[in-house]
C-alpha cells in the first residue's frame, strides 16, 4: 500500500510538472525595447502660455496656482514687469482646460480677468480656466 502512494503522489507531480510545462509554453511573451525621447519632442507637446494680471492689482508678490502645479504658492511666482503688470511664461499640454487662480501678497485670491471661462470652486468662489489648443 506504501509503495501504491508513491507511484500515485510520482504520477499526480508528474501530471502537475506537464501541466505547468504546457501552461508555459502557451504563454506569449513580447519584448519591447525602451526608447529614450529626446528633450526637444518631449518640449514640442507643450504650449508656452503666458499669464498677465494687470498693473491696477497693488502687489508686492504674485503667485500663479491651478490644476498644472497642484495649486501650489511656491512652485509658479509671477515678475513685476517694466509696465507695472505682472506676467509668468508656462509650459502646458495642449488639448486641456486648466483650472487657475492668483494668489496676490500671500492671502487674496484674484481671478484672470480675461479667462477664457470660470467655474465654482468649492470654497464659494470662481476659478478662472484656460483652454489651451
Amino acid at each position: 500500500m506504501a509503495v501504491e502512494r508513491a507511484a500515485n503522489a510520482r504520477a499526480a507531480n508528474a501530471r502537475t510538472a506537464k501541466a505547468r510545462a504546457v501552461k508555459a509554453s502557451t504563454v506569449k511573451v513580447r519584448t519591447v525595447k525602451a526608447r529614450t525621447v529626446p528633450a526637444r519632442a518631449v518640449q514640442a507637446r507643450t504650449v508656452q502660455v503666458t499669464f498677465t494680471l494687470p498693473a491696477d492689482v497693488q502687489a508686492e508678490s504674485v503667485a500663479l496656482c491651478g490644476d498644472f502645479n497642484d495649486w501650489s504658492a511656491e512652485s509658479i511666482k509671477l515678475a513685476h514687469d517694466g509696465d507695472g503688470s505682472w506676467r509668468v511664461t508656462v509650459a502646458l499640454q495642449p488639448g486641456h482646460s486648466y483650472r487657475y487662480r492668483y494668489l496676490v501678497d500671500g492671502e487674496r485670491w484674484e481671478n484672470a480677468w480675461h479667462a477664457d471661462r470660470y467655474v465654482p470652486n468649492p470654497y464659494g468662489s470662481d476659478d478662472s480656466v484656460i483652454l489651451v489648443e
